[in-house]
């Protein structure tokens, strides 16, 4: 895993964390975005703006594909940023609790 921060005058900013990993209908790398926050604050300032493009610099060097994330169909202030920055592809998650 990997991880970048936004600071400002030695204050955290924002974070994110992505993960370079194969895949199996490809022959390159793609990159999962596993996790972006920013402090409230700093929203709307280009904080989350300026680690995505980050994270894409870093992908295309490490020669991945694609840039991929998800997030909820409820968090509309992130999709707002999201819809700028790349494409919805449309698909749903769908997942099962497992008991441990």
């Amino acid at each position: 895993m990997h991880a970048l921060v936004a600071e400002r005058n030695s204050q955290l900013l924002g974070l994110v964390h992505y993960i370079f990993h194969r895949s199996t209908i490809a022959p390159t790398s793609n990159c999962y975005l596993q996790d972006l926050f920013t402090v409230e604050a700093a929203r709307g300032q280009g904080v989350g703006r300026a680690l995505i493009q980050d994270v894409y610099r870093r992908a295309e060097a490490a020669r991945c594909a694609r840039v991929y994330w998800l997030t909820h169909e409820s968090n509309s202030t992130a999709r707002a940023l999201y819809d700028q920055v790349a494409e919805n592809s449309g698909f749903l998650v769908y997942r099962k609790t497992l008991p441990l």
